[in-house]
Order: structure tokens, then C-alpha cells, then sequence
């Protein structure tokens, strides 16, 4: 895992944890999943070590060629897992680069180079899609309203995601033409409500917006339901999607986000992303006798 940011300074990275206490958590939780599988072929694996406990922030904006040329084609197959087997899944985990921006150059400039790698992406491939997630400060107290949204998340493929700081930078003029733009689609859970959220805090519209709860009712033979992110990571790939309350229910606003909070984010939008690419590529669920489809999707333009 690698971060790249713009400014350098001095993080307090571990304001809950120190990196010791948090390797020492990865190792038992490590140790518990493997003791739980029956067998030495189990499914469950340790998580690979990264360099967030090891390396500092590097000092870097420009972004390596590699970036605008077309990602690596790598299968995206849905195989069915075993209903809540007794040991734990794997964790899902974002393993490219986190970009993170957080003034309103920056983030104009990270949109530029987004929109960049979509054009050449649309060159390829045709149609584009990204992984599209937000993120506020909850509110526990009534008659308090939650805060603004703080973080916006953009994934487009397996190697890069953009984690835009926007309560500091506001949303410039070129975020806004990409998610104005209706060729690129925008997926996620909930996504309709989070396109409400921006437009009612930014007055900033976001277009094309694919609803994954919906099109995975369209795509699988089962009751049709409300979907969460995490519960679709387990159907589609058997993997479990960490999603921690302290990390989740966390300060958004805070300056600069910790490490854990840029890989809970990036991780959030890498997963909707890819599992869009494992949706798209199943066939429509049967229809029920009466004819009548057992989901539906929306895409809202």
C-alpha cells in the first residue's frame, strides 16, 4: 500500500493505536481465523503486511505514466460461497495507491488526472464506470444534524483511488464536471441517497448513478432485498468487508484523516467498484412465473 499526498508534514498516524498494538491486533486476528478453518487448505489466509505501519506519507502530487494507460485485465467471476461457513472470510483490502487530496487545488488537480484516465478508459474500453462513495461526521446528540459530507471516495480500477478531502476544498470546477458527466456511471450501495447528500450540501448534481443493491436483485436467483456493501462482498467474492464502528462512525472532518480512515474509504469505493465488474457480467436472474422480474436496477441520468 502506498500514499500520496501533496504537502508534506508531521502525522500523528496512530492517534488511537500505536503501530505496535495494531500489528499485534493483525497477528492474533490472523492467528484466530487460521485455528478456526478445519483444514490446512481453508480459505482463510493472514493478511499480507503493507507499509502503512512502516512508511511515511511521501511528498508527491504527479502521478506515475503508468496511471493513463489501461489497467491489467484480471478475471472478475462470481463463485457462490458457502452460507456463513464457520470460519471467517478474508478481508477485502484496496492494495494500490491511495491518493489523497485536500485543498481545493488538489482536488481540482486529482479530478483532472481522474478525468484523464476515464477518457482514455472510454478509448478502451467503452463504457466507464466508478466506484463512488461519501462520508460525514455522524451526530449522537437530538436535534443535531449530521455534518456535511466530508470525504468523497472515487474508484476507478484495481490499482489507483482517490480520496478527496471536500469539507476542507469544497468541490471545484472540474470534480463537478465528472460527476456531472453521464457516461461515467457511479456505483455504490445507497448511491441515490449520497448523490441527494452532495446535491443538498454542495448544490453539486452527480449524474448516472447505478444502485449495486439493485442490480444484484436483478442478477441473483434470490429473494430480492436491500443490500448492504458489506453482505454483497460475501455473496459475490467471499470476502468480509471490515467495516469497524470506530473507524465508520468517526470524525470525517478531522485534518488530515488518519491512515485507517484513508484505507477504510478507498476500501469502501474499490469494493463497489469491483463488485459492479462481477454484477455486470452475471446474466438476469430467471423470472417468477408471474413474469415479473425479481429485481430491478436504477440509473439515474
Amino acid at each position: 500500500m502506498e500514499f500520496k499526498e501533496t504537502n508534506s508534514f508531521s502525522l500523528d498516524w496512530d492517534q488511537n493505536f500505536t503501530a505496535e498494538v495494531i500489528q499485534l491486533m493483525d497477528a492474533i486476528e490472523a492467528t484466530l481465523q487460521s485455528s478456526s478453518s478445519s483444514s490446512p487448505s481453508s480459505l482463510v489466509k493472514k493478511r499480507q503486511s503493507t507499509s502503512l505501519q512502516e512508511n511515511n506519507p511521501q511528498t508527491c502530487r504527479k502521478l506515475p505514466d503508468s496511471i493513463v494507460s489501461p489497467p491489467p485485465s484480471f478475471p472478475f467471476s462470481f463463485s457462490r460461497c458457502q452460507a456463513r461457513p464457520r470460519f471467517r472470510y478474508p478481508l477485502l483490502r484496496f492494495g494500490g495507491q491511495i491518493l489523497y487530496s485536500r485543498t481545493e487545488a488538489e482536488v481540482e488537480k486529482a479530478a483532472m488526472e481522474l478525468l484523464k484516465v476515464l477518457e482514455i478508459q472510454k478509448k478502451e474500453m467503452g463504457q466507464v464506470s466508478i466506484g463512488f462513495d461519501i462520508e460525514w461526521k455522524p451526530s449522537f446528540q437530538r436535534g443535531i444534524l449530521p455534518g456535511k459530507a466530508a470525504v468523497m471516495q472515487i474508484c476507478c480500477d484495481n490499482r489507483y483511488c482517490y480520496v478527496m478531502h471536500i469539507i476542507h476544498s469544497g468541490i471545484p470546477q472540474s470534480l463537478q464536471v465528472l460527476l456531472g458527466d453521464s457516461t461515467i456511471i457511479k456505483v455504490g450501495v445507497a448511491i441515490g441517497g449520497d448523490a441527494v447528500k452532495v446535491f443538498s450540501d454542495y448544490n453539486v448534481s452527480v449524474k448516472a448513478v447505478e444502485d449495486l443493491s439493485y442490480l444484484a436483485n436483478q442478477k441473483l436467483n434470490s429473494d430480492p432485498q436491500n443490500w448492504s456493501l458489506a453482505a454483497l462482498t460475501e455473496k459475490l467474492v467471499c470476502k468480509e468487508l471490515p467495516k469497524p464502528k470506530r473507524i465508520r462512525l468517526g470524525n470525517w472532518e478531522l485534518y488530515p484523516l488518519s491512515k485507517e480512515q484513508l484505507q477504510y474509504a478507498a476500501t469502501d469505493a474499490f469494493a463497489s467498484w469491483h463488485l459492479y465488474q462481477v454484477l455486470k457480467n452475471l446474466p438476469d436472474a430467471v423470472k417468477d412465473p408471474a413474469g415479473k422480474s425479481k429485481g430491478r436496477v436504477l440509473l439515474v441520468s
